[in-house]
């Protein structure tokens, strides 16, 4: 199992410090998510001050990138990051798309299979002539110094999983744990691929990781750090399905030994990817965890 992580910091030139030391410390990859500066833009200043470490996105909402745009500038990254890019999409949910963006998010699914459908080829430098229900699109793009890209797609639910398991290489999950991604994930998405003739998905999943003495004070921290979790159906549904009741009761908190012995219960369920979110109550506390994790990153 491959160790990722985010990139910290505020301002754009923090971010590019720390995904230079994500490489240092020892990490397989740093993805970024889509808040503050554009993900993309960032990797791509990223790449050329890197050498080895995979670049990824954590994830994209599709409903404001039409698929020529996201493909033009995905190869773009890709080329920069000398061909270590993986784009990571997502839906986002109803109260950003419709509530804080004015969008029409009533065929989620619909939308993301038309949306691959016309993404991968265009990935591929390949003609595409679609006309669908959201998307109708007669398009090509031609890079000459462009490499293949995968595509990761964020799904919680079982008919995103299969659209996932088609058209992409994998999922990428937020707040899912062992016992959903062994009972939903990994038969739902699985079966999908192999019936697509694609190969076996990567299973990417994060949740927050705090090393710390205090395991209480952790997950009341945890609890209302990422409350918002609580008050959307889609979370609500996989953190309930995964034996929680909120976001405190997916992380993993506790001691070294502890929070080694979780990680390699992810692993042997099917993770082939975990994202370690940091966690502390102290700076101290934030750093000793990413250094233990980067430290094991290597025996995972």
């Amino acid at each position: 199992m491959r160790i990722l992580t985010n990139p910290l910091g505020q301002t754009l030139s923090d971010k590019l410090s720390s995904i230079g030391q994500i490489e240092a410390d020892g990490f397989a990859g740093a993805w970024l998510p889509s808040m503050g500066h554009d993900a993309m833009t960032v990797l791509a200043l990223a790449g050329p001050r890197t050498e080895r470490i995979e670049l990824g996105t954590f994830v994209i909402p599709t409903y404001t990138r039409h698929p020529v745009p996201m493909a033009q500038q995905a190869l773009a990254t890709q080329i920069a990051s000398g061909g270590r890019f993986t784009l990571g999409l997502g839906l986002s949910h109803q109260v950003v798309i419709e509530d804080s963006w004015g969008l029409d998010f009533s065929r989620p699914v619909g939308h993301m299979r038309e949306y691959l459908t016309v993404l991968q080829p265009l990935l591929r430098g390949e003609q595409v002539d679609f006309e669908g229900e959201h998307f109708r699109v007669h398009s090509q793009l031609e890079f000459a110094d462009a490499q293949p890209i995968s595509v990761i797609v964020a799904a919680l639910g079982a008919q995103m999983l299969r659209v996932a398991g088609r058209l992409s290489d994998g999922t990428a999950l937020w707040l899912a744990g062992p016992k959903w991604i062994e009972e939903v994930v990994i038969p739902e998405m699985g079966a999908a691929a192999a019936e697509a003739g694609r190969p076996e998905p990567r299973v990417i999943a994060g949740v927050p990781v705090s090393v710390t003495a205090n395991a209480d004070r952790a997950r009341t921290r945890i609890g209302r750090a990422f409350a918002m979790y609580n008050t959307l159906p889609s979370y609500q549904r996989v953190i309930q399905g995964s034996g929680g009741q909120g976001p405190e009761d997916l992380a993993i908190i506790g001691s070294e030994e502890e929070v080694e012995r979780e990680l390699i219960r992810w692993r042997d369920v099917g993770v082939t990817d975990f994202y370690a979110a940091c966690d502390g109550a102290t700076a101290e506390e934030r750093t000793h965890t990413r250094e233990f994790m980067a430290a094991l990153a290597p025996e995972l």
